[in-house]
């Protein structure tokens, strides 16, 4: 029977990168992962609605945390002047008791992200709005925007129902199975009066080459052996004969 698997994990190292890059000793891995899930907690939890879409963690040296924020809304981090970027950086140096620097890159087309259209649908469904129209308005936004293909899921108590079930639409082709396949996977939660919602999203936008990979080099033609008949494996003696007449 088929199994289901991660579409970023399983890419990890081949079209995907890791959304942490550091090294530790074993005696201290547990300890920076989970201050990379409290990082990333505070900043989510904090700017829920700056559209926050990936948050990358990179540690340089030991008392040193370079964070990058990718987000639709770059206004609501920055602040005027710079103050809530700084605040951020400061509650997060309270939060380490390290060197924090934080910076914040925009994404550019908020359609194509599957992070961000899947809390958008989780975001609506708690506006009460009815979940089919979110599901198709963000499938047809996606296409428009230059998507190859979009998948929508819901499970849960859909519209209130007694018994949970899962809906989706797919319009266009998600090859989940095809590793140089560039597919974005998002998934959010919406809280309603009947219980949580899953929303998960799948957007194909075609394939990318694979990363880390060296050019293939053409190898010199192989020297292909002459073919030997049966008659040159023997030399053939020749014979001088004199006839006296």
């Amino acid at each position: 029977m088929g199994q289901k698997t991660h579409p970023y994990g399983f890419r990890l190292g081949i079209t995907k990168d890791w959304k942490s890059h550091w090294y530790a000793e074993r005696s201290d891995y547990s300890s920076l992962l989970h201050e990379d899930w409290a990082i990333r907690n505070y900043i989510k939890k904090n700017y829920y609605q700056a559209g926050i879409s990936l948050i990358e963690i990179e540690r340089k040296a030991a008392n040193r945390v370079d964070i990058t924020i990718h987000t639709a809304r770059p206004g609501m981090l920055i602040g005027r002047g710079g103050s809530e970027i700084e605040n951020i950086r400061k509650n997060l140096v309270k939060l380490t008791n390290k060197s924090v620097f934080v910076n914040v890159q925009e994404v550019k087309n908020p359609e194509l992200d599957a992070q961000l259209v899947a809390e958008n649908i989780a975001t609506q469904i708690e506006k009460r709005i009815n979940y089919k129209r979110a599901m198709k308005q963000a499938i047809n936004r996606a296409l428009r925007a230059g998507a190859k293909g979009v998948k929508v899921m819901c499970s849960g108590r859909l519209n209130g129902a007694e018994i949970a079930r899962s809906e989706w639409f797919r319009e266009g082709r998600i090859p989940l199975q095809t590793l140089t396949a560039d597919i974005d996977y998002g998934f959010a939660e919406a809280f309603t009066i009947s219980g949580v919602i899953g929303v998960k999203v799948w957007i194909y936008k075609g394939d990318v080459p694979e990363l880390h990979k060296e050019p293939i080099q053409e190898l010199p033609e192989k020297a292909v052996p002459k073919k030997i008949e049966d008659e040159d494996l023997y030399e053939k003696d020749e014979v001088n004969y004199d006839v006296d007449a």
